[in-house]
């Protein structure tokens, strides 16, 4: 069982591959080498996965199902960002977390997360089921 206020946390020295620019998909998107939006809210998701470690039975991992994350600095490469993800309990069946991220500067991130625990075997063939002929 994991406890109310019990937190996780995950950290990273960001390099280039987690740069925003590192995201662009063409030579039209032009983005910024700082950590992007998408590379901190993983690390909050494994924070917060982190915490739920203990409840899950062989065969069962937990999967990010809501996310609600404000990003509020930029954090350059060489720099450490680190999320904090802080359990609030359950609402059905869903994990809910308040997370929080920080560089060496200060905060740089927080909001609202929910996860779900699911049998692993359901996860693959569901998503094998939406593969393409």
């Amino acid at each position: 069982m994991v406890a109310i206020g019990q937190t996780g946390e995950a950290s990273i020295t960001v390099t280039h591959a987690d740069t925003a620019s590192a995201v662009a998909l063409s030579s039209q998107d032009s983005f910024p080498a700082v950590l992007a939006t998408a590379r901190m809210i993983a690390l909050m998701e494994v924070a917060a996965a982190r915490v739920l470690t203990p409840m899950l039975k062989e065969g069962e991992l937990s999967v990010g199902v809501v996310v609600n994350i404000k990003h509020s600095a930029a954090t350059p490469v060489g720099g450490t960002a680190k999320a904090v993800a802080t359990y609030l309990g359950t609402e059905g069946k869903l994990h809910r977390f308040r997370v929080e991220a920080f560089d060496d500067a200060g905060p740089i991130g927080e909001g609202d997360h929910a996860r779900a625990i699911i049998a692993t075997d359901r996860l693959l063939s569901g998503a094998a089921r939406r593969k393409g002929p």
